[in-house]
């Protein structure tokens, strides 16, 4: 009899895995490596007056941001503070110009080399971003009097060690990718914003004395993992079979099989969000070094005032409006760029294999691409409800200290996921049929 059939799967794998030498080896080098992560993310820059800068992220949602992909090195300051954003943001980029340079797109046909040659590029573009984006967070720093000093010497140290600081927690996570378990960029990610937690939900209970409107918040929450779990493993199958010729015993013989494509409901995972939350937010900040008092308004003002994320009703409703919209948008944008750079119709036509009642090529490239656009506002609609839960989170419980980070979540789900997937695929990959022995 197998035991414990009746666990819940997440709970019976982790156990399966720690009963396999190599597994559990795997497992607790990737905890390891956590660990260094968050040793490192407390270790401060000098010169950083502390209050200073809890103030300016209480005023900047833009910091809130970059903390949750430093996994609140930002917050602290410290050499972690840029955390991974750099790769992330280098990754995007090359992923927007695979097809449109024909050098790229050359590149990534040619396999394992061509990949790992853009991969080696991402890296190089990543240096470099790194660096103006922390001199850039510097600059900010200094004019909210959050750093004391404002010398060459200090400044060009700090810059280089946020930027070795970078290029340390992107190392750690591709250790994480080769000897652990798990995509090692999003784990960093991952225990940065699970780290971040604790804290977050004290201040909340500490800070809020509506207990009734915290559970309301809680509840929220869960409905929202719920339903991200349900978007994300959800696809549409396209049915495909296979024709081929054997040769045997002098005679030619055909042979069919079927399988199907599945196409994901949320093809381009959290990165429309994160480019619309980049666009919706930059207005606010540039005109953040113009604006004046509020005794005196101002132009820069009133862009503030539209571009704020915690600005109350009716005028919160253009912040949240315009982000609902971009998302819609570049959920469709990035979708249609993976989809194009994929090729299937070309892959299928090469392999031999036809969706049934559709003739190659294309007739079944615009079938394809039909299923994608119209499975893709499912899609679309699902992100940019996640996008705008935190600010229905808000006005329903009237809880302002906890922020409900749809992103976070997103980060979160989609990484506890995708890990559970490779460890039962190391499961299976062992033979390993999850009784004790």
């Amino acid at each position: 009899m197998r035991p414990g059939r009746s666990r819940p799967r997440l709970l019976q794998a982790m156990l399966d895995a720690f009963h396999l030498p190599d597994l559990r080896r795997r497992i607790l080098f990737t905890l390891g490596m956590l660990v260094i992560f968050r040793f490192v993310a407390h270790v401060p820059l000098p010169g950083v007056d502390a209050d200073a800068l809890q103030q300016l992220f209480e005023r900047n949602a833009m910091l809130g941001m970059l903390d949750m992909f430093s996994g609140g090195a930002m917050r602290y300051f410290s050499v972690a503070a840029m955390g991974v954003y750099p790769y992330i943001t280098a990754s995007i980029i090359m992923m927007l110009l695979t097809p449109v340079i024909p050098r790229l797109q050359a590149l990534s046909q040619e396999g394992e080399a061509g990949r790992n040659r853009i991969n080696l590029i991402t890296h190089w573009l990543m240096v470099p971003m790194a660096g103006l984006a922390g001199y850039g967070q510097i600059i900010l720093l200094q004019r909210e009097g959050v750093l004391t000093s404002a010398a060459a010497l200090p400044t060009v140290a700090m810059v280089l060690a946020m930027m070795a600081g970078t290029v340390f927690l992107v190392w750690l996570g591709e250790l994480i990718t080769e000897y652990g378990i798990g995509n090692g960029i999003s784990i960093i990610i991952f225990g940065g914003i699970v780290a971040g937690l604790p804290e977050l939900i004290q201040q909340g209970f500490l800070a809020e004395g509506q207990f009734g409107g915290l559970a309301v918040y809680v509840l929220i929450a869960l409905v929202t993992v719920l339903v991200i779990v349900i978007f994300t493993e959800a696809h549409r199958r396209v049915p495909v079979q296979y024709a081929k010729s054997v040769f045997r015993g002098g005679r030619m013989y055909r042979q069919s099989g079927s399988t199907h494509i599945p196409l994901r409901v949320n093809t381009a995972g959290m990165i429309p969000l994160i480019f619309a939350m980049s666009i919706v937010i930059f207005p606010g900040m540039i005109a953040g070094y113009f604006a004046g008092p509020e005794s005196a308004p101002n132009f820069a003002n009133t862009i503030m005032n539209l571009f704020n994320p915690n600005a109350a009703l009716p005028m919160g409703l253009f912040y949240w409006g315009l982000y609902f919209l971009l998302v819609v948008g570049f959920a469709f944008f990035y979708t249609m760029v993976i989809f194009q750079q994929q090729n299937l119709p070309s892959t299928l036509q090469q392999q031999g294999g036809f969706i049934p009642g559709i003739r190659p090529g294309k007739h079944t490239a615009d079938y394809l691409n039909q299923v994608i656009k119209r499975i893709t506002w499912g899609g679309a609609l699902f992100l940019a409800v996640v996008a705008v839960i935190p600010f229905l989170a808000r006005e329903i419980t009237n809880v302002q200290v906890m922020q409900l980070s749809s992103m976070g979540l997103l980060i979160v789900v989609g990484v506890v996921l995708d890990t559970m997937k490779q460890i039962e695929a190391q499961l299976v990959m062992r033979r390993y049929e999850g009784f004790i022995k």
